[in-house]
């Protein structure tokens, strides 16, 4: 690969330019710095999935990676229509990687790399898309068994699998996981796991992820591809439980 289309690596210019952004979250500055967004925030983001593409492409044959925005990228400007914060940029920006669905533009659970002003994160989310996302679609019904809810996850063969996935991957030991709620139209989060099946069925996002500080020596240009496949990897299990139909949730059989 030309030198010119590698993966520059994380450094002070995109920290910057997010820590700018939220200082700054108007149409006119982001238009005065939209060569700096284009140049060092989504061209290094175009560079990772290059790099990431062929590897992806033996985890899961599936996964997507036209890099198109709004599917592998996220959109840096806001739907404010109905939103109470009615600024227009998002300061933060991800990589995705998913396997699409029919019932879905841009899947609701996927494995990320996001970047912000404060760090670098790396790891597995899951949200709830509505009906047809694969929260209600595929992991409900494997971890709570309509009928036969318990006091203990584990009364349930798919939650049983879920705690073994969760072990084997090091999550809580190496990853950090948070979940959310939805109460009186708030999203309260909640640190750790869920604790059972009341939790699972309230749950409305969940995310595992590690997280890199803009000074760490990971982010450089030769050792932050390394790092998401390694991450990708572990919880590459995870992800195939909670979104994939049985063909991918093969897949995790060998990692």
């Amino acid at each position: 690969m030309p030198e010119s289309l590698k993966f520059p690596g994380f450094g002070p210019e995109q920290f910057s330019f997010f820590r700018q952004l939220a200082r700054n979250n108007r149409k006119e500055w982001f238009d005065r710095n939209r060569e700096r967004y284009q140049s060092h925030i989504v061209g290094p983001f175009r560079a990772l999935l290059r790099e990431l593409e062929p590897w992806a492409l033996e985890l899961n044959p599936d996964f997507e990676t036209l890099g198109k925005t709004n599917r592998n990228f996220s959109r840096i400007n806001r739907d404010i229509r109905f939103a109470r914060d009615k600024s227009p940029y998002r300061a933060q920006y991800y990589l995705y990687l998913f396997v699409p669905t029919p019932q879905e533009n841009h899947s609701s659970t996927r494995l990320y790399v996001g970047l912000a002003a404060e760090a670098v994160t790396v790891g597995f989310a899951m949200y709830d898309g509505g009906r047809e996302s694969p929260m209600n679609t595929i992991f409900r019904p494997k971890v709570l068994e309509p009928g036969r809810l318990r006091r203990a996850l584990t009364a349930s063969r798919g939650g049983a699998e879920l705690l073994a996935l969760i072990r084997k991957a090091g999550a809580g030991r190496r990853y950090e996981s948070y979940w959310y709620s939805l109460e009186k139209r708030e999203w309260p989060k909640h640190q750790g796991f869920p604790a059972g099946p009341g939790d699972w069925k309230r749950m409305k996002g969940w995310v595992v992820r590690k997280r890199f500080a803009p000074s760490s020596r990971e982010l450089a240009a030769g050792r932050f591809p390394a790092a998401v496949k390694k991450i990708f990897r572990e919880l590459y299990p995870l992800y195939a439980f909670c979104a994939a139909p049985a063909r991918a949730k093969a897949w995790s059989a060998g990692l």
